[in-house]
């Protein structure tokens, strides 16, 4: 059985995602500025949710918020809407890099795009597949991904970084 999510959890845990990486970018002494663009639909449409402008360039950023940091595993989520045939945003964001933020532990990974993702697709069948639910009105959609163990993840893909916020 899939686990279960509330559109309001998903929600809340974007949003302090979303919050706590934008501080952190912020307090960065290469930042020059940080727009967040998660509400603008061009940027929805490629999955970019900041735009980190630093004194050498400027780099496009796809948030994931997790609360389940103690797996020992990434969610790379596949097929956003099942029931839509939609892909998962891990498949398709145009981001430079995907900041995947543990919301508890304020654990980030800084993900280089996209070279993970050549990666995570060239050994897509080594990762057990999962699903979860969220209810929506009268109905539901299901979100399918795989689990990627972050430790692997560290070892094989180069540039990856891990930070405490």
């Amino acid at each position: 059985m899939p686990r279960q999510y509330t559109m309001d959890d998903a929600t809340r845990i974007a949003r302090r995602a979303a919050r706590d990486i934008h501080a952190w970018l912020s307090a960065d002494p290469r930042t020059v500025r940080v727009r967040n663009v998660e509400d603008d639909p061009a940027f929805q449409r490629i999955d970019v949710d900041l735009i980190w402008e630093t004194r050498h360039r400027a780099y496009s950023i796809e948030i994931k918020g997790d609360r389940w940091d103690k797996t020992g595993n990434f969610f790379f989520e596949t097929s956003s809407n099942q029931e839509k045939a939609t892909p998962g945003c891990f498949l398709y964001t145009q981001a430079d890099l995907v900041f995947y933020y543990f919301v508890a532990p304020r654990i980030l990974y800084i993900l280089p795009m996209p070279a993970t993702r050549d990666w995570f697709l060239a050994n897509l069948a080594r990762f057990p597949e999962r699903a979860t639910t969220t209810p929506v009105g009268d109905g539901a959609y299901t979100t399918v991904g795989r689990l990627v163990p972050i430790a692997l993840v560290l070892r094989q893909v180069a540039s990856v970084k891990k930070k405490q916020l």
